[in-house]
């Protein structure tokens, strides 16, 4: 990205971390308290945490960088953001479901955008303990340690993170993938690939800019792609905010996983 001091991605990257941290810290004064809870128009449910964490995250980055625009998946959205080059783009709670009950894989996404392209990521999962960084040139790390995607070359055997209706697919499994826990935080799940943890992740169609933006540049700088069934990368703060089906693999893996995925996800 010409005309982007690197060093500003370093120092947004400061500023997410040090948000996303104090804002798990707030979720977790929530954390099996029963906070009241809702549900939003598209059935997904939403609670006091979330709003709690959203207002939180919102005044701190945006009294930090006045000047960039915002998109959360509890605020209302403004078109104006559409105006802005760098975005901050925000999930307070991604997998409120898996918080509500009492899991511990819910993680705080929070990114900085630039002309539709993450260049600085945090993704922290306060009941493990983990905090995964990104920025733009500057790789991917997991608890201040270097993290890379797995070196795995072949479809048969590798290791699959997806939502139940695609680990449990029988079409997908006689493909040779295998299976792992169902993970309720799309983030998360993306930052088990950064990390090596599993080869490949894979979401249906349907999730929207504050899922995948920070999580998208982790996969990236530890040396993976996430990408569309047609090996298009993402692109973030657009009019419309929702994408098609996803996977996240090792560069050398991608191709063949769209190929063996495509038809079964899509």
């Amino acid at each position: 990205m010409p005309g982007i001091d690197a060093g500003a991605f370093e120092a947004d990257l400061k500023l997410l971390e040090d948000a996303a941290l104090e804002a798990g810290e707030l979720a977790l004064t929530f954390f099996g308290r029963d906070p009241e809870t809702w549900f939003k128009g598209n059935k997904s449910p939403v609670s006091e945490a979330d709003i709690a964490v959203d207002r939180f995250l919102g005044e701190t980055l945006r009294a930090a960088r006045p000047d960039y625009g915002w998109l959360s998946e509890e605020t209302a959205d403004d078109p104006i953001r559409l105006q802005h080059d760098r975005v901050f783009i925000v999930d307070p709670i991604d997998g409120t479901r898996a918080f509500l009950a009492g899991g511990d894989e819910w993680t705080v996404s929070v990114a900085v955008v630039d002309k539709g392209r993450p260049v600085a990521g945090a993704v922290y999962c306060p009941r493990r303990k983990e905090m995964f960084l990104a920025a733009k040139g500057g790789g991917a790390s997991l608890n201040k340690d270097e993290i890379t995607v797995s070196d795995r070359t072949e479809t048969a055997g590798a290791l699959l993170t997806g939502p139940y209706s695609i680990a449990a697919n029988k079409d997908v499994q006689a493909a040779g993938f295998e299976a792992t826990d169902v993970l309720r935080s799309l983030a998360y799940r993306l930052a088990m690939v950064a990390c090596g943890r599993v080869d490949v992740g894979a979401a249906r169609g349907g999730p929207s800019d504050w899922d995948l933006a920070a999580a998208d540049l982790l996969v990236q700088e530890a040396g993976g792609t996430l990408t569309d069934l047609s090996g298009e990368q993402l692109l973030y703060n657009r009019a419309k905010t929702r994408h098609p089906a996803l996977v996240a693999a090792p560069v050398q893996l991608s191709g063949p996983v769209r190929n063996v995925l495509g038809k079964l996800i899509a």
